[in-house]
């Protein structure tokens, strides 16, 4: 008698414990049929499952199904395991806490979304004559537990290897003394197809140096700030205990774990007293260095390896110019995106936080379009944008997605409407739409975008300006106090105006793309009126309110300011800039756009001088303070070698990576002139003293590329235009040519 084909329910043991569940079915094959010619398993989880099918694991994904808005959304994972099936067949999971119910948020809370981990299979086994076999989880299976003590995503996992028999993954494994299973309550219309890539071990990085620190700490150094874990080989007397504690930076010589806060970042390895491989594969951290202690004997540094992870995208661009520190910048931007860019596009990957907060997505989305291809991992975020919005009170776009800030007893209530955060909801849309032209993908967002811009519209006083509710403003203005990041120069109320004003820009040429007339028509009225505001209510003779970098450089690149008013502000922003010292004074809202601020108004040597320069607080001095990531804070760590006193402190956040963008479209000089790249515009702007720059992107039409040269006054440029695309060239001094498919050389 075959499988009854019943649908596959979540699972979970009747008696959980802290152990990682194993859940575990032995079935035979119906015969009769034939050969298989294909079987295909469909897994999920409300946590992370891993999971295997006659000992070969299914896949070679991490985390998985990873994190979305699972009060609406849970992804179902699917692959081919035809090769692994047999005349007797176990199908095999384990099950992670990961998001669902480990620790989450900063406010010290775990279990969230819910108390118990569950797992879910579907295997569907196809044979030579057309018949089909199901084995789905469901009460029949056993549940047990295996060498995974403890996991957790702050914290870490603890791995026992003496508890490590993988007998039970196969066939002949006696589990009758192993725990019953009951169905747990799960709306099944919430498992969705995967969209985004999956995550996966994305390379490995050997230890560059162990040493002992001043207390007598071991201390390992994998020489770049990274996110993913630590594969250990070590033998030693059974029992023995290992424990690894990471962390990003250093602090007085020893390990600095101030920054993380409540994460405990902690891996504990014990000993089967054999030769033993361990990875903790149920969690993540992100690190440089890490502490070992209880090592048997001396402590080989090829026994430690650094396995990087994060959600699998191919990268798609590329940057190196004459500059080793604007080279290391770049760097530092990309892995700033591949530690952050995992599952979701969180801020840090570190601390107790790891939250997927929108501000720091809105304003980096065009680099990371031009960095990866990240249209399927942005798209399936925006997704639960707009399941997180329609569940606000105010149906407003929430400041991190998925939004489990409604779970945590923050003292935090929903914002509202706000800028920049907020305006996520179309900021990051339109930058998809720009990088790749696809139209479905924006029509998709559609909605979320449409709705957030009339939730900015309801709160706007009678003449546009956006001077009321909750805003995060500038946050990080480098003049702000440790202890209040909030506070910046520029006026919440000229910033939020300013974003208020590029939003519905955008969404009056969004609404136009997708032939929404009556749409565009209304945006556009939006846009002018919110425009006419902030010119009466805050700009004077081309001086904006607050004489600040910020409200000067969003002024004039969302395009507010008349062209009187926006020459006189050009010239006030190099003024100012001039005035710092061609150091940074601009916070979130103010960074990506000041040096295009500076660029079109005239000013490319001050833009320059501002990228270039390398006393605190500027893009590169983290570069000369050893930086292989992007701060959070311009001064994340102080001259001294101490760890800005903050509570918040990461030294791997993007945000302020946006600045590659402009050495992408400015420095080397690749941009798109129409969505998608079908239209190309090469138009380096040499300068700085550098004395060549690159770039390349793998674009929808194929690649293209941009290399130039200075010798003294003569320039040289070599462009690769894609088939089925053109380009425009222009090159200072010169008229625009157009370009068409092949490599071009002038």
């Amino acid at each position: 008698m075959g499988e009854t084909p019943s649908a596959a329910r979540f699972i979970a043991p009747q008696h959980p414990t802290e152990a990682a569940p194993l859940l575990r079915r032995e079935f035979a094959l119906e015969g009769g049929h034939g050969d298989v010619v294909n079987a295909t398993l469909r897994t999920s989880a409300l946590g992370v499952v891993e999971a295997w099918v006659n000992g070969i694991p299914s896949s070679d994904e991490l985390l998985a199904p990873g994190w979305t808005s699972y009060e609406w959304r849970v992804r179902l994972i699917e692959h081919d395991v035809t090769l692994a099936v047999a005349e007797q067949t176990v199908l095999a999971l384990r099950l992670g806490n990961g998001w669902y119910r480990g620790w989450l948020g900063f406010t010290g809370q775990r279990a969230v979304y819910g108390d118990e981990r569950a797992g879910y299979a579907e295997l569907e086994i196809r044979f030579a004559d057309g018949h089909v076999q199901r084995v789905v989880t469901d009460e029949v299976w056993r549940a047990g537990t295996g060498e995974v003590l403890a996991d957790d995503l702050y914290n870490g996992e603890t791995i026992d290897a003496r508890l490590g028999d993988t007998a039970w993954r196969h066939p002949g494994f006696d589990d009758s003394a192993w725990d019953a299973v009951s169905a747990v309550d799960f709306d099944a219309s919430a498992l969705v197809s995967r969209t985004s890539p999956p995550v996966r071990r994305l390379g490995e990085r050997a230890a560059e140096r162990v040493w002992t620190s001043p207390s007598g700490k071991t201390l390992v150094d994998f020489g770049q700030n990274l996110v993913g874990f630590v594969r250990v080989r070590v033998s030693g007397p059974a029992g023995t205990e290992i424990v690894l504690r990471h962390a990003e930076v250093l602090e007085g010589d020893e390990l600095g774990t101030r920054p993380l806060r409540r994460a405990e970042a902690t891996d504990r390895f014990i000993l089967s007293g054999g030769d033993d491989v361990f990875e903790p594969t149920l969690t993540f951290h992100g690190f440089q260095y890490a502490e070992v202690t209880g090592w048997p004997g001396e402590l080989d540094p090829g026994a430690l390896t650094a396995i990087v992870v994060g959600s699998d995208m191919p990268a798609t661009g590329t940057f190196a110019c004459s500059d080793p520190l604007l080279n290391q910048l770049h760097s530092n931007v990309v892995w700033g995106m591949k530690g952050n860019f995992l599952s979701v596009p969180t801020d840090c990957p570190q601390r107790d936080e790891r939250l997927g907060w929108t501000g720091d997505l809105a304003v980096f989305a065009p680099t990371a379009a031009f960095l990866g291809d990240v249209e399927s991992f942005l798209a399936d975020w925006l997704v639960d944008a707009e399941l997180e919005r329609r569940a606000t009170p105010e149906q407003t776009v929430p400041v991190v997605v998925p939004n489990v800030m409604k779970h945590l007893e923050t003292g935090f209530p929903e914002p509202g409407a706000t800028a920049v955060w907020g305006d996520a909801a179309v900021w990051v849309p339109w930058a998809l739409w720009t990088a790749y032209g696809d139209e479905q993908t924006l029509r998709n967002a559609y909605p979320l975008m449409t709705a957030h811009l009339r939730s900015v519209a309801d709160v706007l006083a009678h003449d546009g300006a956006w001077d009321t509710g909750f805003q995060f403003g500038d946050w990080l203005d480098p003049d702000a106090p440790a202890d209040d990041p909030g506070k910046s120069k520029a006026p919440a109320a000229v910033v939020a105006t300013a974003s208020a004003y590029r939003t519905a820009a955008f969404m009056a040429e969004a609404a136009e793309v997708l032939g929404e007339e009556s749409d565009a028509a209304e945006f556009r009225v939006l846009r002018d009126r919110i425009g006419a505001g902030f010119r009466v209510r805050y700009v004077r003779d081309g001086r904006i309110e607050s004489d600040s970098t910020t409200a000067y450089a969003l002024a004039i690149v969302f395009g507010i300011l008349d062209e009187a008013d926006l020459s006189r502000a050009g010239t006030r922003l190099a003024e100012l800039v001039r005035a710092s010292g061609h150091r940074i004074s601009t916070g979130f809202a103010g960074t990506p756009f000041i040096l295009d601020a500076l660029t079109s108004t005239g000013h490319l040597g001050d833009a320059y001088a501002l990228l270039l320069q390398r006393e605190i607080p500027s893009w590169l001095y983290p570069v000369t303070m050893g930086a292989t990531t992007i701060w959070e804070r311009w001064d994340s760590l102080l001259p001294d070698g101490s760890v800005n006193p903050g509570e918040m402190t990461s030294f791997n956040h993007y945000a302020f990576g946006a600045v590659a963008d402009w050495m992408h479209r400015s420095v080397a000089g690749l941009a798109p002139l129409e969505p998608g790249y079908r239209r190309i515009l090469v138009a380096p702007q040499p300068g700085g003293g550098l004395t060549w720059a690159e770039a390349s992107l793998e674009t929808p039409h194929g690649a293209a590329a941009v290399r130039w040269d200075l010798d003294g006054a003569d320039l040289r440029v070599e462009v690769t235009v894609p088939e089925g695309a053109e380009a425009v060239l222009r090159l200072p001094g010169r008229a625009d040519e157009n370009l068409g498919s092949g490599i071009h050389t002038r």
